[in-house]
């Protein structure tokens, strides 16, 4: 994806008087679809510069989807202060969700890396999330009634030397035919190998549904 399609973009936050710092490209065709993309732990240095974050807008835009990433509160030029609270996440997934909903008209993709796909998974409850796209997903922060209700398809991506992710604490949860669990060999839980890989199978996912 090429950076000079990136726009920034300020993602209000309703109530609170802030926004949120975030980064917009469009998709292609007359009514295109749109996702999401959370980054990692705000605490631990999660913001949507992470390459397992940029290579998902890769990914998304390659198979003609906008995309949104954006920085929780507290990261970058966010509002607020930083929070690992779930409350706070859902708030923020949740004013970016309602940005990209206003300005594309096709479905939505709820994704995220790590504690971002957590959140991925509790906004499905919007009614234009159609997709779910979910990078090392913590079985501890995944809200299974949330997945296990989730009527549209679903993708989660890990890999194999992650100890924070064990595939086989996901294997029942992403299984059936609208479901799909990938495992990614020789990659970590921070993919300093097999990051071109994530790219590689999210397109080919997205191309496919």
């Amino acid at each position: 994806m090429s950076r000079q399609e990136d726009k920034p973009i300020a993602i209000a936050l309703p109530d609170s008087g802030g926004a949120l710092e975030g980064i917009f490209s469009a998709g292609i065709g007359e009514e295109p679809g749109g996702a999401v993309i959370a980054p990692p732990h705000p605490l631990y240095g999660g913001s949507m510069d992470s390459p397992v974050v940029v290579e998902l807008a890769w990914a998304c835009k390659r198979a003609g989807y906008a995309t949104l990433r954006f920085n929780w509160r507290g990261v970058g030029a966010s509002f607020g202060a930083p929070s690992g609270e779930a409350a706070d996440a859902d708030a923020d997934y949740g004013a970016a969700l309602d940005t990209l909903a206003e300005t594309v008209p096709g479905v939505l993709i709820a994704a995220g890396y790590s504690f971002g796909a957590a959140a991925a998974v509790r906004a499905v409850a919007s009614p234009r999330v159609r997709r779910l796209l979910l990078v090392s997903p913590p079985p501890a922060l995944l809200d299974a009634e949330a997945l296990a209700a989730f009527a549209g398809r679903a993708l989660a991506l890990v890999g194999d030397q992650d100890p924070l992710v064990p595939a086989t604490e996901l294997a029942e949860r992403f299984a059936g035919e609208r479901r799909g669990l990938e495992v990614i060999a020789g990659a970590d839980h921070f993919f300093g190998a097999g990051l071109g890989e994530i790219g590689r199978r999210a397109a080919a996912w997205l191309g496919a549904v």
